[in-house]
This record gives C-alpha cells, sequence and structure tokens, in this order.
C-alpha cells in the first residue's frame, strides 16, 4: 500500500507544467522598504532616500530591494489556490529548501502593485515521507510587462 507521500506524488505529477493562476496584489510602499533596510542593514540611497533618488538613480524614485521582493514569494503565492491541495491532505510541514535560479528582471518603484503566478515544474520524492517541489513564481509588477522577478523555488513536503 502506497503511504502518504507516494500517494500526494501521484495528484502532484498530474499537475506539472501547467500555470496555477495569479495571487493577490500587494501594495509596496515606503514603509515596507524602509522596514527591509532596517532588517537587512541596506540603506542604500535608491531605497530609502527619496529626494536623493529622485536625483541621481536612473529611476527617479525609490526601488524596493530584491531581495525584498524574493522574500514576499511566501505571502505572495499564499493567495494562490493549487489545482493539487489534496496533495496536501495529511502533510505535517512545508519547508522552504532553497533556490535553483533567481533572476531581478526590473525593480520595483515605490507604490506599486506586485503579485505573483506559479507553475509546479517538478515533484520529486526524496523518501518516504518527504517530497521535493520545484515551482517557478514570477513576481508581476502592475501596469508592467517585465516581472520584477522569476524565482525556482525549492520546498519539501513532509508527511
Amino acid at each position: 500500500m502506497a503511504n502518504n507521500a507516494e500517494l500526494a506524488l501521484e495528484i502532484l505529477k498530474g499537475h506539472l507544467n501547467q500555470a496555477e493562476g495569479a495571487g493577490d496584489w500587494l501594495s509596496i510602499d515606503q514603509d515596507r522598504i524602509n522596514l527591509f533596510a532596517d532588517a537587512t542593514l541596506d540603506h542604500q540611497f535608491i531605497h530609502i532616500d527619496p529626494e536623493k533618488a529622485a536625483k541621481l538613480s536612473p529611476f527617479k524614485t525609490t526601488i524596493a530591494h530584491g531581495y525584498l521582493t524574493l522574500s514576499l514569494i511566501p505571502h505572495l503565492t499564499e493567495s494562490i489556490t493549487a489545482p493539487y491541495k489534496e496533495a496536501f491532505k495529511n502533510l505535517k510541514m512545508m519547508v522552504n529548501y532553497g533556490l535553483d535560479k533567481l533572476r531581478f528582471m526590473n525593480p520595483v518603484p515605490v507604490n506599486s502593485k506586485v503579485r505573483a503566478q506559479r507553475t509546479l515544474l517538478e515533484a520529486e520524492l526524496k523518501d518516504e515521507r518527504t517530497i521535493q517541489l520545484k515551482q517557478q513564481v514570477t513576481v508581476e509588477i502592475e501596469g508592467q510587462s517585465k516581472p520584477a522577478c522569476v524565482a525556482e523555488i525549492l520546498v519539501r513536503l513532509i508527511y
């Protein structure tokens, strides 16, 4: 008889390379950028000084840190309804495992809205209780054709 991870893997494999849709929009305001700068000790003027950024930055405004955009992926993907959510039945925990590929393709100007789209690329049984997922997450900027970032994230499902 198949265990919980093996049953989930069969469900997941039926959804490979299918776009899951987009999540909810999130506003990126200066307060959020400043808090991230404080947390990471990255106080570069392009992030925290609107007057200096307007004069010296090619973007003419402050922009979010690339790693702020990356760090928002768990929140941004939370509102995406996975078509394979039945695979999460009996799940004990889900943990971030890392990244295979990450590109910051477009800066996120202050007061922009971002959202995520996700596609399941791979699902692999790592041991009798663990599945590793590779998901492509694209973070879009409202009104722009080029995304803020594209990341291949690795997540472990533990049953």
